[in-house]
């Protein structure tokens, strides 16, 4: 029997992307804004596609099947249902939408064999399954509870089910417009921040807010908002809401209900602001434990999986063990659309095909890398100073000592990461005993400073510097939990400990990244804690790097002082002319 190929396609709503499964394997995986430079992009990834089979030395006649992440005819029928039931309110989204209906979204299999000159099979896969395929199918696990809570799929915009080695079955399922993800979107509009794009400011805010229910009143009214019921599920009150009959979210039922008008994008943040953003959260985590606390009821399982966009909101994941009788997680790097891909490629092979699971996602590294060759040719063509390092023992006595020192800088190696967070391959580094060090990155990234940075730590440090769940979920590795920091490390660390104390977590196994490990061991024999600051390699309002231009280009327009970048440092102060 030969090897069976299928690639993973996601695109035309956000973050777009492509995966290639090869006998079983995900042996690569990009988004298609590090190739375009348009964060978020939308497009048919056709860079990405590219990448994946160029990676192996495929063509596209390699491949024997296509799998796309959703059913467009199933979620045309809900765009017309809702175009129809809100007229003449939604008269403008509809105008405003169709003709990319009739131009793209429903001509995939055309689409598919006009951009990849593709003949073969397409397998369109439902939404909410491609999510829970990119959840459950890559996990340690051999069976486990599964649940995909995002936006808005097809219909549905919540599942859940469970998973038993290479069979999924979703047995629960919540359709539009009842949607966590769009409550959670609604509440980031209201607060002036912009949708699909900043909801994670508003888990940053929320840190400032009243956290405590009795006092927050916000919150009480928010109750209002989503009712929880006791079988798991949840329901809104679409009076609060306008997603479903146009383009705005919040109605302004809500800005009465809160007495607050919707926040203008510059209008100074207030007290009530990051209150209403704790309210929000604290709303939102109580309808997901109340889901996932019935799951667990019904499916009896230890283990969970979370899929959809929701299973980026890691201040929520971080409780998940603790809220709920589940006694082991795994999230997976990319959970929103963009890792639908993955997960799409996985369900064409394990679930339609029946063929066995071969594949864990031990690490995230499945993007681009660039060769030393590749690297010195780029400084070389363009007369940029550098100066190259003997061997990895070099690398990482440099900048360890470079980092000690209160330098910021920019780390390109290996393969690019899977997933919207820098992992140790295109990150930024800092020194987090610094409070300047965390200023000037703040600074660098052009991110409000109520937004925190990331510490990196060895997994097996782990328990010394943080309050996290024990045995340790994988999903650290992937930036997906927020944990509390002990208290005896708050001030020495100051540089990645949010206002109340907690961290988004990121932590790393040698055998998956020994240069990045050394590193942070290194910097630890240095400066006494075996702790780093990582945020991702990018502008703000621009995706994290991919090429070596894009690093040396974002080093030159922004405070970071070096780029280590294979085996060659860079020193912005040298290439100042």
């Amino acid at each position: 029997m030969g090897e069976t190929n299928i690639l993973g396609i996601s695109c035309y709503y956000h973050d777009s992307s492509a995966a290639l499964v090869k006998n079983g394997v995900v042996v690569g995986a990009a988004h298609e804004e590090r190739f375009t430079g348009k964060k978020h992009d939308t497009s048919f990834p056709l860079n990405a596609a590219k990448f994946c089979l160029d990676s192996q030395g495929m063509t596209i006649g390699d491949i024997d099947h296509i799998a796309f992440y959703e059913k467009p005819v199933l979620k045309f029928d809900r765009f017309l249902s809702q175009s129809i039931e809100g007229f003449p309110e939604t008269a403008k989204m509809f105008l405003r939408a169709v003709p990319f209906w009739f131009t793209e979204k429903l001509r995939v299999p055309r689409i598919v064999n006009k951009k990849l000159n593709y003949k073969g099979n397409v397998f369109f896969i439902e939404h909410h399954l491609s999510h829970a395929a990119a959840s459950f199918l890559p996990s340690p696990f051999s069976n486990a509870a599964i649940v995909s809570v995002d936006g808005v799929g097809e219909w549905a915009t919540t599942t859940w089910g469970e998973g038993e080695n290479n069979a999924i079955n979703l047995s629960g399922q919540i359709n539009f417009p009842h949607s966590l993800g769009l409550f959670y979107s609604t509440m980031t509009a209201f607060l002036g921040f912009k949708v699909n794009n900043d909801e994670s400011k508003i888990m940053a805010l929320r840190a400032y807010g009243e956290e405590n229910k009795k006092e927050n009143e916000f919150y009480k009214k928010l109750k209002q908002v989503v009712e929880i019921r006791k079988n798991g599920s949840f329901a809104l009150d679409m009076k609060y809401f306008s997603y479903h009959r146009g383009l705005k979210m919040p109605s302004a039922e809500l800005s009465r209900l809160l007495d607050c008008p919707v926040r203008k994008k510059e209008e100074r943040l207030k007290q009530k602001h990051k209150d209403i953003a704790a309210a929000g959260q604290m709303v939102y985590e109580e309808a997901l434990f109340n889901l996932l606390n019935h799951v667990q009821k019904e499916t009896g399982r230890k283990n969970i999986v979370i899929g959809g966009g929701c299973g980026l909101n890691s201040v929520a994941n971080g409780k998940i063990i603790n809220k709920t009788r589940f006694e082991n997680i795994w999230i997976p790097p990319s959970p929103g659309d963009g890792g639908t891909s993955v997960g799409a490629a996985l369900y064409a092979y394990n679930c339609i095909l029946k063929k066995e699971r071969k594949f864990i996602m031990e690490n995230a590294y499945l993007g681009p890398s660039f060769t030393n060759k590749e690297i010195k040719n780029f400084l070389k063509e363009n007369k940029i100073i550098y100066h190259a390092f003997k061997n990895e023992e070099e690398i990482v006595a440099k900048t360890a000592k470079l980092i000690d020192e209160n330098n910021i800088i920019g780390w390109f190696q290996g393969k690019m990461e899977w997933g919207p967070r820098a992992l140790g391959n295109r990150s930024i580094l800092g020194n987090p005993c610094n409070l300047r060090a965390k200023n000037r990155l703040l600074k660098i990234k052009e991110r409000e400073n109520f937004r925190p940075l990331c510490p990196a730590v060895c997994r097996e440090d782990a328990h010394k510097y943080f309050h996290c769940d024990n045995p340790l979920p994988k999903s650290t590795d992937f930036i997906t939990m927020v944990y509390k920091v002990k208290e005896d490390w708050r001030k020495r660390i100051s540089a990645v400990v949010h206002v109340d104390g907690t961290a988004g977590l990121q932590t790393i196994k040698e055998k998956d990244n020994p240069l990045y490990y050394n590193l942070i061991k290194e910097f630890g024999k240095l400066s006494g804690v075996p702790v780093i600051v990582n945020t991702s390699f990018n502008l703000g309002g621009k995706p994290i790097v991919n090429t070596p231009r894009d690093a040396y280009d974002c080093m030159m327009k922004t405070g970071i002082d070096c780029l280590v970048i294979g085996n060659y440092l860079v020193y912005k102060k040298e290439n100042s002319n």
